[in-house]
C-alpha cells in the first residue's frame, strides 16, 4: 500500500489484494480489485474494521495475500503460517474472518484441494504455534470441518502445499524451517538478542507457543527480516504419507535436501510386479531462502517426479524438464488420480532482482504419457501468471477445454486475462484490463452454479 523497504520487503508479506473479472455469455461483465480489509490495511485506509473480524490475537502480520477461490457457496482469500482466512462477497468486498462456522481455529492454509469427487476440500495448514505438528482438515459441502488430524513432523516446516490422492495425504516435511532470529524486534538491545533466540528457539517446534510469545512474533509490524522462515541444512527432507481416513498413521520416506512449493498432482498406481507405487509430480528447488533471503532466488525450479514403492520403501527421483517453471496445474477432475497432461508458467531470468522488469514467461504443456512438450506462443511483452484449467462442458479428453490467467503486458502497460486453447496452447481470447495488474500469485476459476 506504500513505498517497500527493500532491506525488510519479502514476497511473501505483502498487503492482500484480489482482482477479479466476471465472464458471461462469451462477455466480459466486470473487472474489479479490491484491499482485503484486515486490520493493517483498514489501519492505512482511514476505515472501520469489517463487523465479522476474529482475528485472535498475534495473527494479524500477514494477510490472505496467497490464494483465492470459491468453496461452498464462499469465496476465500487464503494464506499460510497459521494467519486467519477471510470471506469476500461475490463483487470481492471484504465480509470478514472465516473459520468455517467455528469448526476450525488456528489458520488454515492457502493451498487447499478439492476432491472432484464428494467435493470437500482437504488441506494440510502448518504455523511454529502449533509446536512440532502440522494439522489435516477436511471442510465438507457445507462449509464445516468434519476431520482434523494433527500430524507430528521433525520440527517447524513451512509446509506451502500438499499432494492428495484418492487414498491417501501426502506431506512434505523439507528443510525451510521457522528462523526465530527473523521475528526479534530491530529495537531490542544486541546483548538480549542472542538469549532471546535461544529462549525462542528452544520453544519452537517442541510445544505448542504461548500466546504472549505467538503475539510478539506475529505482531502487527512485519518482522525486521522479512518472512521468518529461512534454509535449515540440519533438518531432515522427507515425505509423509497418511491415509485419507482411518488410523492416522504416517509412514515416512527420506529424500534428498529440497524444497517444495507446488505439486502438480499424485496418484497411485500398480507395478508390473504388484507392488503399490506412489507418484509424486511436483516443482522442485535445490535450495530456497538460504542466500537470497527475499524470494525463492537460490535455485531455478524443475520439474520432477518422484515414485515412491509402499511395499519396499525405495524412492526413485526423475527430472521431467529442467527448464524453470512454476505454478504447475492440472485438469482439476483428475485430482489425486492418474493425468497425462500438466501446464506450468516457464520463468526465464528466475526470481531475482525487479521480477517483472527483468523475467519474461511462457507456458509449457507437458504430456506425460509421450514425454512431449508444447510451448505456447506467448507474447514475449506479457509476463503471465498461474493458469486455471476451465474444462469444456461434456468435454470428452482431458486437456479438452481452456486455461485462463492473467498477466501483465508490458509494453501495452495493462493488466490481461488470457485465454488459450487447453489442447493447442494457442490464444482463443484476451480481455484487456483497464490498468496494470501487478504479478502476483495464484488464482481460481470458479463458477457461478
Amino acid at each position: 500500500m506504500a513505498e517497500v523497504d527493500p532491506a525488510t520487503y519479502h514476497w511473501f508479506t505483502g498487503d492482500p489484494m484480489v482482482h477479479g473479472v466476471a465472464l458471461s455469455d462469451g462477455q466480459a461483465r466486470w473487472y474489479r480489485n479490491r484491499w482485503v480489509r484486515t486490520p493493517a490495511v483498514c489501519a492505512a485506509l482511514g476505515e472501520p474494521r469489517p463487523a465479522r473480524l476474529n482475528v485472535r490475537a498475534g495473527m494479524q502480520s500477514v494477510g490472505p495475500n496467497t490464494n483465492v477461490l470459491g468453496h461452498a457457496g464462499k469465496t476465500l482469500a487464503l494464506v499460510e503460517g497459521g494467519v486467519a482466512n477471510y470471506e469476500l462477497t461475490e463483487e470481492l468486498d471484504t465480509v470478514g474472518t472465516c473459520d468455517f462456522d467455528g469448526t476450525l481455529a488456528g489458520g488454515y492454509t492457502a493451498h487447499p484441494h478439492r476432491d472432484p469427487v464428494t467435493g470437500e476440500l482437504h488441506a494440510v495448514s502448518y504455523s511454529f504455534a502449533r509446536g512440532k505438528t502440522v494439522q489435516y482438515s477436511v471442510i465438507d459441502t457445507a462449509g464445516r470441518a468434519r476431520r482434523t488430524v494433527d500430524i507430528e513432523v521433525a520440527g517447524s516446516p513451512m509446509m506451502h502445499d500438499f499432494s492428495l490422492t484418492e487414498k491417501y495425504v501426502v506431506v512434505y516435511d523439507l528443510p525451510v524451517t521457522f528462523d526465530s532470529a527473523q521475528v526479534l524486534p530491530v529495537s531490542m538491545p544486541r546483548w538480549l538478542k542472542a538469549p532471546a533466540r535461544m529462549v525462542l528457539s528452544s520453544l519452537v517446534g517442541r510445544v505448542r507457543m504461548p500466546s504472549p510469545i505467538t503475539a510478539m512474533v506475529n505482531r502487527d509490524s512485519r518482522p525486521p527480516g522479512g518472512l521468518p522462515y529461512s534454509w535449515n541444512a540440519d533438518y531432515p527432507a522427507r515425505i509423509g504419507v497418511m491415509p485419507r481416513e482411518g488410523a492416522p498413521t504416517v509412514r515416512w520416506f527420506d529424500v534428498e535436501p529440497c524444497y517444495v512449493f507446488h505439486p502438480l498432482n499424485a496418484y497411485t498406481e500398480v507395478s508390473p510386479s504388484g507392488q503399490e507405487l506412489l507418484v509424486l509430480d511436483v516443482v522442485r528447488y535445490a535450495k530456497v531462502f538460504d542466500v537470497d533471503r527475499r524470494g525463492p532466488g537460490d535455485a531455478p525450479p524443475t520439474l520432477d517426479r518422484w515414485t515412491i514403492n509402499l511395499d519396499t520403501g525405495a524412492v526413485y527421483t526423475e527430472s521431467r524438464d529442467d527448464r524453470p517453471q512454476e505454478f504447475p496445474r492440472i485438469n482439476d477432475s483428475l485430482l489425486g488420480s492418474k493425468h497425462r497432461f500438466g501446464y506450468a508458467v516457464g520463468i526465464n531470468g528466475g526470481f531475482i532482482g525487479d521480477v517483472q522488469a527483468e523475467m519474461s514467461t511462457t507456458l509449457y504443456k507437458h504430456d506425460y504419457l509421450t514425454g512431449s512438450s508444447i510451448t505456447a506462443p506467448i507474447d514475449p511483452q506479457l509476463v503471465l501468471g498461474e493458469m486455471s484449467f476451465v474444462p469444456r462442458p461434456d468435454g470428452r479428453d482431458e486437456d479438452d477445454g481452456i486455461l485462463m490467467g492473467m498477466g501483465h503486458h508490458r509494453g501495452d502497460e495493462e493488466g490481461q486475462l488470457v485465454i488459450l486453447d487447453a489442447a493447442t496452447c494457442e490464444s482463443v481470447a484476451t480481455v484487456h484490463l483497464p490498468q496494470r495488474v501487478p504479478m502476483g500469485f495464484h488464482g481460481n476459476w470458479t463458477p457461478t452454479d
